[in-house]
């Protein structure tokens, strides 16, 4: 849990709302609950102030809704006043179970939907609103970052029109390059990751783990998550490696280039357990065969941390990798929907980070410092010597 005590003596900003659009309601449902649980705890000495009416609630959710015309055209709607209110919009763009009439035939959601829908509540509430915040945990055509050739830059777009649509800060986890941030220079941006949860998660469903370099290795299927294996590994004082993946540059299939072959560049596995950091699970194709080349080169047990699942072609093949022994579990966090049928599966795992949202939001309301909500490296160290005692009566 965040450190509550941080805010005993902070003002908010403003009235705290939280707009939650349809596709991330569940998410939504739960960080209202943490909202809701923290207020309570919190002893602030400007609880009881009549200037801070509404400090604490029962529910801090906005009423709002994105209804569709027949034609497929959309709107946005506040069904209460937000005026003088600290919103803080939150969107999941890969949610794809949602669905609307479009001349009558059903159309599933796609991420620039789910984005349209995010700028129609936003001018709903622009001009009124005290200050707009943005949560959008997969950010809006992320992985389209740079320019090669005549193509467009849609990342840099979207944040540069947020931020002139009044947008003050945008909140995204994990994002495929942070450097997107430069299009929108005089814009609050901040991404986090999911370490503490990951780390929290595989520990507590996993009792015979030894973290150390002789037993564990954090590996990076590629060079662009190279970064967050380091500070894993460090953190966890073991060792790291990395695949290279040599590509095919003289074809494009399905808007990229073909990877060739996965090269390993690193020390020996060897028996050792293997946890591989990435941030998004798409297809899972090369996810798959870095599994699978690991478990050739003898590694014990193989767990694949992403912080995305998108599952884009479905499980047909993960169940078949799975039973093939070339990984023993997938842990990707909620932060985006997943389906039903991925929950199921026995070799899945799920990192709740609704409760680290909360407190994000909860120290930003109160314009305190986020390094309250955060501090991973002491909290992965704190669970990670209660894993090692092996006393089952502790809760990670």
């Amino acid at each position: 849990m965040a450190n509550l005590n941080a805010l005993e003596n902070a003002m908010p900003v403003a009235p705290l709302k939280l707009v939650a659009l349809p596709g991330a309601a569940m998410l939504g449902d739960m960080v209202n609950n943490h909202l809701v649980s923290y207020r309570r705890k919190i002893n602030n000495v400007h609880r009881a102030d009549h200037a801070f009416n509404g400090y604490i609630e029962n529910n801090y959710l906005a009423n709002c809704s994105t209804p569709r015309f027949g034609s497929g055209e959309g709107k946005g709607q506040l069904a209460e006043s937000v005026r003088g209110k600290d919103l803080f919009f939150l969107v999941d763009v890969c949610n794809n179970s949602l669905t609307y009439k479009m001349f009558g035939y059903e159309n599933h959601m796609s991420p620039d939907d789910h984005y349209q829908d995010l700028k129609r509540l936003i001018s709903a509430a622009r001009g009124k609103a005290h200050r707009i915040t943005v949560i959008m945990p997969f950010m809006y055509e992320g992985r389209q970052h740079k320019r090669s050739g005549r193509e467009s830059l849609d990342c840099a777009y979207a944040l540069s029109e947020l931020a002139e649509m009044g947008v003050d800060n945008i909140i995204t986890f994990d994002c495929h390059d942070p450097r997107v941030a430069n299009a929108t220079p005089l814009c609050g941006f901040d991404n986090f990751t999911p370490n503490y949860q990951f780390a929290r998660t595989l520990l507590s469903n996993e009792n015979d783990l030894i973290i150390d370099k002789e037993h564990t290795v954090v590996i990076s299927p590629d060079e662009g998550a190279l970064d967050r294996a380091i500070y894993f590994a460090t953190v966890l004082g073991v060792d790291t490696g990395m695949f290279y993946k040599r590509r095919d540059y003289t074809q494009i299939i399905n808007g990229k280039n073909p990877i060739v072959a996965h090269e390993f560049l690193g020390d020996n596995i060897d028996g050792k357990d293997v946890i591989i950091m990435d941030d998004m699970i798409s297809s899972g194709d090369s996810m798959i065969d870095t599994a699978r080349q690991l478990k050739a080169m003898n590694a014990k047990r193989v767990f694949i941390c992403c912080t995305f699942g998108l599952f884009t072609n479905g499980l047909d093949a993960f169940d078949k990798a799975y039973e093939k022994c070339y990984f023993d579990k997938i842990i990707t966090t909620n932060l985006t929907y997943t389906p039903p049928e991925v929950l199921q599966r026995p070799y899945y795992l799920q990192a709740d980070m609704s409760k680290f949202i909360a407190s994000i939001i909860d120290f930003m309301n109160h314009d305190s410092s986020l390094m309250n909500a955060l501090t991973p490296t002491e909290k992965i160290h704190k669970i990670l010597s209660l894993y090692n005692e092996r006393n089952e009566n502790i809760e990670f």
